[in-house]
């Protein structure tokens, strides 16, 4: 009867442990719960992926580079064009305003890209001539920026203005670059210097001519 009673005891546990589910486990008097496996096609969440339309773009995330910034190169040739269209109507004083403007804003973007040339030079060759191209490039919008607005000064009959403005080119050209050899002539026809120049046509010797100054 003893070993009747045990058996059934037996029998009846393991039943009881047969009747549990599979993913629980008896170790140490505490049940752990295994993570079942996941069916490979569970179907995908509304919302859940990423259209790489979505993303945003380059522009979007470099502000500097969009049109209606106001620190860009962009920036100051709308200014030189709307100047061009306020000189040929006749609108000196508008003309006048904008051509400052584009200078000015040429001139800090020089000076911005002068520092940084400066920083990166023996530290990134690659990056300070980027940044030595930027800076020449705005200089000599900077420089053609302010022949622009001594013309205007002119067509004002205001030498005693644009007088100023023509050596300051010169000073950043060289006279043997075209802009530099432009300002002179200029400052000719005023009757601010006597002896014109060139005095003979250039010859292809000269056509190398250093890059204007970055600080004007």
């Amino acid at each position: 009867m003893l070993i009747s009673s045990s058996f059934v005891r037996l029998s009846t546990i393991a039943g009881f442990l047969a009747s549990l589910p599979a993913a629980m486990l008896l170790m140490g008097g505490s049940a752990i719960a295994q993570v079942p496996n996941l069916p490979s096609d569970i179907p995908e969440l509304p919302g859940e992926s990423v259209d790489p339309l979505d993303e945003p773009s380059n522009d979007e995330l470099r502000p500097l580079n969009q049109n209606n910034t106001l620190l860009s190169i962009e920036a100051g040739r709308r200014m030189i064009t709307d100047a061009g269209t306020a000189s040929s109507q006749q609108n000196y004083a508008e003309a006048a305003t904008m051509l400052q403007q584009a200078r000015q804003l040429f001139n800090q973007l020089t000076n911005f890209y002068q520092d940084l040339f400066n920083s990166f030079t023996a530290v990134d060759n690659r990056i300070a001539d980027s940044l030595r191209r930027q800076a020449f490039e705005t200089a000599q919008l900077r420089d053609e920026a302010t022949y622009q607005l001594a013309l205007v000064h002119r067509a004002q009959n205001q030498p005693e203005l644009a007088v100023p403005l023509l050596i300051q080119i010169i000073r950043s050209q060289n006279p043997t670059r075209d802009l530099g050899q432009q300002a002179y002539r200029q400052l000719f026809e005023l009757g601010f210097v006597e002896s014109p120049y060139p005095r003979t046509q250039p010859d292809q010797s000269t056509s190398s001519t250093p890059a204007p100054n970055f600080s004007n």
